[in-house]
């Protein structure tokens, strides 16, 4: 499913005709490794790509949430004013009565 661009070819083959240990990319396994590995080639049994991700501040991610929930909220009150500003005809009122409900407000 991945798609080589021709500058990964590229390093591929010069690592491969380096024949060296490249961290996180490569490694030159002897025949005795490879049979202690029942001959097995799956890549994460010789390189370790595994990369720690950064902490996540979950304060910072809650106050965030917090903030764009209270602006949410502002949204939603500053759209039921004004489609409670709206002029309510027969063809309209269905659908204002709608919006406000949709939005929570009551019916007024």
């Amino acid at each position: 499913n991945n798609k080589l661009r021709q500058e990964d070819v590229d390093l591929i083959v010069e690592t491969f005709l380096k024949r060296e240990d490249v961290e996180k990319y490569a490694h030159v396994a002897s025949f005795e490794e490879i049979k202690e590995n029942d001959f097995n080639l799956n890549i994460p049994r010789y390189v370790d790509t595994f990369e720690e991700e950064d902490p996540v501040d979950l304060v910072a991610v809650s106050q965030e949430l917090g903030e764009i929930n209270r602006d949410i909220e502002q949204s939603e009150a500053d759209l039921l004013a004004m489609i409670s500003d709206l002029a309510v005809t027969d063809d309209s009122q269905p659908i204002i009565e709608s919006a406000k409900q949709l939005l929570g407000g009551n019916h007024e």
